[in-house]
């Protein structure tokens, strides 16, 4: 099966609550991807796949889970210089967000 050739830190950040947001701070420009569990392995398999980010050319970089389920985060060298060191931090979503919005 083939990977990705480039280098990549992965974090499982396991099951989320709509509304949730996670902080990631970098030490360098690198991409910054959210992706749903399926998704994932899409990336893992070099498949096309969807993902919530893009380029953080800043620290901190905020994104907010959009549904309840499983995701990963991906912070990725592609097209930059080298690997950014990366720290993740879960704000939980506020109560009246999560009740509002429900897993499919």
């Amino acid at each position: 099966m083939a990977a990705p050739t480039f280098r990549f830190t992965h974090y499982d950040l396991k099951e989320q609550r709509a509304g949730a947001t996670i902080e990631v701070t970098l030490n360098a420009v690198n991409n910054v991807r959210l992706m749903s569990n399926s998704n994932f392995q899409r990336f893992k398999e070099l498949l096309d796949f969807k993902y919530i980010g893009g380029v953080a050319k800043k620290s901190p970089v905020r994104l907010q889970v959009p549904e309840g389920g499983h995701w990963h985060l991906v912070v990725d060298m592609e097209g930059h210089h080298g690997l950014a060191d990366s720290a993740v931090r879960m704000i939980p979503a506020p109560p009246s967000v999560a009740a509002g919005k429900k897993a499919s």
